[in-house]
């Protein structure tokens, strides 16, 4: 018989009842031994001053080891003065060099603070404490990417080649992933990234921006499952990167992507491939 219990590839599972054995495919293999360098390209370390949500140290560890993060790129909550978010990215700094090849810093200074103020710290983050990127934060920052205070963050990441994530998603009309467009059109040689590209309702504009601009990524925390599986055979695995923005929505993020019948391949460069490339991290 079909499920007869001496079938090797059956099992009951206790229930009396026989189930086809799973077979795994590589690369499933590959995460359940964790052998798959999974990257976080959205976390955060602080206290945001504007949503006021704390990210804490213990919240950021414990999910990265309960779901196997081998690397993480974190970046302080939304600050407003200069004094608070110096001390957030000292903090994250510390961390990085407690923690290396597995915290690496973002910086996120307030575009509106003076000039003068903004690049010098992050110039200070790039070259003093080994940061990989900035964030612009159009709804929290209040910034409009096409004016001088978000242009202002394009020119200096630029400047000191490191590639800028972008807030995209709730704030429009300045968080539409559409309004990335010329701003990625004007600095080609920059790579920008579209954090939850766009969300649900817009995740359709990330995509087009994603076609127009070759220097566009796209990260896709809180997007759902049919979006990210749509992502990655529009555009291909390598324009597109796993990240959680909250410790608590980490194994959320990555159960979408073990489960939208993706190749290995496609895993492979969505976990962390894709991520390491864009933000050059020395990580194997």
């Amino acid at each position: 018989m079909w499920f007869a219990s001496e079938n090797p590839e059956m099992k009951s599972w206790g229930t009396g009842l026989k189930y086809p054995r799973r077979t795994y495919s590589q690369i499933e293999q590959k995460l359940r031994r964790h052998d798959l360098m999974i990257i976080d390209a959205h976390t955060h370390l602080g206290y945001d001053y504007v949503f006021e949500e704390d990210f804490t140290l213990e919240k950021l560890l414990t999910n990265m080891e309960k779901n196997k993060i081998d690397a993480s790129i974190v970046q302080p909550g939304s600050v407003l003065d200069l004094k608070a978010v110096t001390e957030q990215h000292d903090a994250i700094a510390d961390l990085s060099e407690k923690m290396p090849g597995r915290i690496f810093g973002m910086a996120n200074p307030n575009p509106h603070l003076p000039e003068k103020e903004y690049r010098g710290e992050l110039q200070r983050c790039v070259e003093d404490l080994g940061f990989v990127g900035v964030k612009l934060h159009p709804l929290a920052h209040a910034v409009d990417p096409h004016r001088s205070a978000g242009r202002r963050v394009f020119e200096a990441a630029l400047d000191f080649g490191i590639p800028v994530m972008i807030h995209t998603g709730a704030g429009i009309p300045w968080a539409l992933p559409s309004a990335l467009i010329s701003p990625a059109t004007d600095f080609p040689g920059l790579k920008i990234v579209l954090a939850h590209s766009g969300s649900s309702l817009f995740s359709g504009e990330a995509v087009l921006a994603a076609k127009l601009c070759p220097n566009v990524y796209l990260e896709t925390s809180w997007l759902p499952s049919i979006a990210i599986h749509s992502l990655c055979k529009t555009l291909g695995a390598s324009r597109v990167m796993f990240g959680s923005d909250h410790g608590e929505n980490v194994a959320t993020e990555l159960t979408k992507y073990r489960t939208i019948g993706l190749t290995d391949g496609e895993l492979e460069w969505c976990l962390g491939k894709t991520a390491a490339e864009v933000f050059k991290l020395p990580v194997s």
